[in-house]
């Protein structure tokens, strides 16, 4: 019911509109794109070379900002949370428009993020997500200087943090929820690459579970409860539960730790694990499922040595909580960068991720997540890599287009 009111007290303006009639300044912007394509590849590569590990996005934020105020942008700031914010008001009445890429990547500190070459292909870390989104925001900000492009609508260029893991949507949360709550009118997140558009936001829940006791010796103490066996006793149950394959729902133990030495009896086992779903309900039986497995494993493991006068304790540490966005197929945003694609020829297909776009959406904030051009493969990998191909500039011509769709071109 509540995304119900919200959509209907948006504004008559957030119905699905026809891709704006390219004016000379837009045509130009365009222009520009396409001819200074290796403009963007340059930076691409450049903010790809500063690491930015979860929680750590700060040079590359700072990078981020410094290329904004050398373009002409000299109201860039850079947000309490670390969020890059250029804020261009438009130049008659129209919507607010958000799009950003965003900073961080999965990888920890320490890897090695320098751009390698294979014919066309550039390989690094994060060179396709996100490098590519922050690259296509980057290059359309430049473009509407070099073109003297004015919005009829408020537009915000942004570059945001805490996208990936536990990162847990921080940027965007504090950029809708407190920031500018209520002031977006329409959010576009550039996130990886080709052409498509995620209009459903897949939910996620994330634990990291710690299985306690008082450990001991290998020999000398044994006989009492293992947290290490019982945290195997939960993995192995949790590994038999039942998922239906639509509404898709996914569960996965992604890191284990514990202990101390092999002739010791730990004291505590961690493991980190990973619900997904496309659908809150499913979500949420899924989550029902874990927790029993987890609980039934202490218990079983408690039985295992009833003689013994040992403890073993369990606890369930939030580590994020993605909210499910389900935003139909004929939305009107979703319409529009439909038809929007189709003025170069393209039709993207539809699809479900877990992105920014998540957290607008189940707040009731028109929002799509689309492909910055090119082709890409083995995101959140060492070997990922980008290839420009013979068009990657429609991606960020589409990407601009968007916007101007959305927000109005000033006469």
């Amino acid at each position: 019911m509540r995304r119900l009111l919200v959509a209907l007290a948006l504004p008559a303006a957030l119905a699905a509109q026809q891709p704006v009639a390219d004016s000379p300044a837009l045509a130009k912007a365009l222009a520009v794109l396409q001819a200074d394509n290796a403009w963007t590849l340059q930076k691409q590569v450049a903010l790809c070379e500063i690491p930015a590990p979860p929680f750590k996005e700060q040079a590359r934020g700072i990078a981020f900002k410094n290329e904004m105020v050398a373009l002409g942008y000299a109201n860039t700031y850079i947000d309490s949370v670390g969020n890059v914010v250029a804020d261009v008001q438009g130049a008659a009445k129209g919507p607010t428009v958000l799009i950003e890429g965003h900073l961080d990547t999965v990888f920890p500190e320490g890897t090695d993020v320098r751009v390698k070459r294979d014919g066309t292909r550039m390989i690094a870390p994060g060179i396709g997500d996100d490098c590519r989104g922050l690259a296509v925001v980057l290059s359309a900000a430049r473009a509407v200087k070099q073109a003297n492009l004015k919005f009829a609508g408020r537009v915000l260029f942004v570059a945001n943090v805490g996208e990936e893991g536990p990162g847990n949507l921080r940027g965007t949360r504090h950029l809708l929820g407190t920031a500018y709550k209520g002031q977006i009118n329409y959010f576009i997140s550039v996130d990886g690459t080709g052409m498509h558009i995620t209009n459903k936001g897949v939910g996620s829940n994330r634990y990291n579970v710690h299985f306690k006791g008082p450990g001991g010796h290998s020999y000398g103490a044994f006989g009492m409860p293992n947290p290490i066996h019982a945290m195997g006793r939960a993995i192995a149950t949790i590994s038999e539960i039942q998922v239906p394959k639509s509404p898709k729902a996914t569960f996965n133990v992604g890191i284990v730790s514990g202990g101390t030495s092999v002739n010791s009896i730990a004291m505590e086992g961690i493991m980190d694990i990973d619900m997904r779903s496309e659908s809150a309900e499913e979500l949420a039986k899924v989550d029902v499922q874990v927790r029993k497995a987890i609980d039934d494993a202490v218990k079983a493991e408690l039985a295992r040595w009833p003689a013994s006068k040992a403890g073993l304790s369990v606890r369930i540490d939030t580590i994020g909580i993605r909210p499910v966005g389900i935003q139909a197929d004929d939305a009107p945003i979703v319409k529009t960068a439909i038809a929007v694609a189709a003025t170069f020829g393209v039709k993207p297909p539809l699809g479900s991720s877990s992105t920014d776009s998540n957290y607008p959406i189940s707040i009731g904030v028109p929002a799509v997540t689309i492909g910055g051009g090119g082709i890409a493969s083995g995101a959140h990998s060492w070997s990922e890599w980008y290839d420009d191909g013979p068009n990657g500039y429609v991606g960020p011509q589409y990407a601009l287009r968007l916007v101007a769709t959305l927000a109005g071109v000033a006469p």
